[in-house]
């Protein structure tokens, strides 16, 4: 088995990551929990639009992630932020990530109990340094591959992308599942004209017709608006790299999930129960996605580009890879290793996957990918309806 170093936490779970995080339960409690995280060297903060106004449904959804960002093994402590009157009220979310994670370290605060924002401001710089402070004496613990929960995505795909850094990636996801670990594959508009193909990968009948049901259904909502997906997916970037049409773009993205059995399939950002492929709906969107797998429990992600992209988790390390070499010459702050060179002729997909596992072992023993240095901390939820 290949080693890493982590965090074992009391429940078993593993993180690559020992972070103390700041979290708005609604938008009016944004710039609060910026303010915090900036007094506070090494805590990270997320920032959304949502958590007030939004219908039931919605709410619970951006409920979920929030709660998910919070028990995600890569945390150590969070520190929820709210305003008081809004929807998603702080009390909740904090009570049901220590509900689901007892051991974490996780307090609220809300800015109209407060008595405003400076006295907000002050409570919570003391409870993040706390936190921060406790999080230093954690001993790290070694791991394998078995413990990775890897959240694959492409953003940014060119023609390259399904010749080059998706099949070293699938070669990666193959390679992860095959220790006994976990592999996310997300994207619902971009596995559309693949259903066929992953539902024959399926370990049953009853996951098979998941399959289908969540991608033609996406397919149909589109259709419903009577809208054109393209413009929108394959994107204006994907199409000035050579991507034609969904199908194509489809036939690309689905080589990120390698070649092994799919176990099952879930909702947006709910909990990766199994070990093996687990299928998660949610839509192309990179940052929507990217935010629902580290919902779902990814403590790894790799992000395959064409045209490039910075986009990065707040508490999960996003390696970033590039499916061309110009791109990686382009974007060298922003993309971590070079897919290219399988286009170029001087690797294999499985030279590529060796580098993945060398860096995600580095990753491990501390080492920021780019997407941490340049302190990424992108998150967004999929609404599912208009704010009321």
């Amino acid at each position: 088995m290949t080693k890493i170093q982590g965090y074992r936490r009391e429940d078993g779970k593993f993180g690559l990551r020992n972070k103390v995080i700041i979290i708005p339960s609604v938008h009016c409690a944004n710039k609060v929990c910026e303010n915090i995280a900036k007094k506070c060297q090494g805590a990270v903060y997320i920032n959304h639009q949502h958590g007030c106004s939004q219908l039931e449904f919605d709410a619970l959804q951006t409920r979920d992630v929030l709660i998910g960002h919070g028990t995600n093994a890569n945390v150590y402590g969070v520190l929820i932020v709210g305003l008081g009157c809004e929807v998603i009220q702080a009390k909740i979310v904090a009570e049901k990530i220590k509900e689901a994670t007892p051991y974490k370290k996780v307090e609220y605060l809300v800015i109209q109990e407060c008595g405003g924002t400076q006295n907000t401001l002050q409570k919570g710089i003391k409870i993040v340094q706390s936190m921060l402070d406790e999080a230093t004496k954690v001993l790290k613990s070694e791991g394998d591959f078995s413990d990775l929960i890897l959240g694959t995505e492409c953003g940014g795909s060119d023609s390259y992308s399904g010749l080059s850094a998706n099949p070293a990636l699938g070669s990666l996801s193959d390679f992860v599942i095959d220790e006994g670990g976990s592999v996310i594959l997300a994207e619902t508009t971009e596995l559309i004209g693949c259903e066929a193909i992953l539902a024959k990968r399926a370990k049953d009948d009853e996951v098979a017709k998941k399959v289908y049901e969540k991608i033609l259904g996406f397919e149909n909502l589109i259709k419903s608006f009577h809208a054109d997906i393209r413009g929108a997916n394959p994107s204006p970037g994907n199409i000035a790299g050579g991507l034609s049409s969904i199908e194509e773009k489809s036939l690309g993205c689905i080589y990120k999930a390698g070649t092994k059995t799919l176990i099952d399939v879930i909702d947006y950002a709910k909990p990766v129960i199994f070990k093996g492929l687990t299928f998660m709906n949610t839509p192309g969107n990179d940052i929507e996605q990217l935010s629902a797998m580290v919902a779902g429990g990814a403590n790894i992600c790799v992000f395959t580009t064409g045209r490039g992209t910075p986009t990065g988790s707040a508490i999960v390390p996003t390696i970033k890879m590039s499916s061309n070499t110009f791109c990686y010459e382009n974007m060298q702050d922003c993309i971590d290793i070079n897919a290219g060179s399988i286009i170029d002729g001087i690797k294999t997909k499985e030279d590529v996957k060796d580098e993945l596992i060398d860096l995600i072992v580095k990753v491990a023993q501390g080492q920021l990918v780019k997407a941490e240095v340049n302190e990424q901390n992108d998150f967004s939820v999929w609404r599912l309806a208009t704010t009321c």
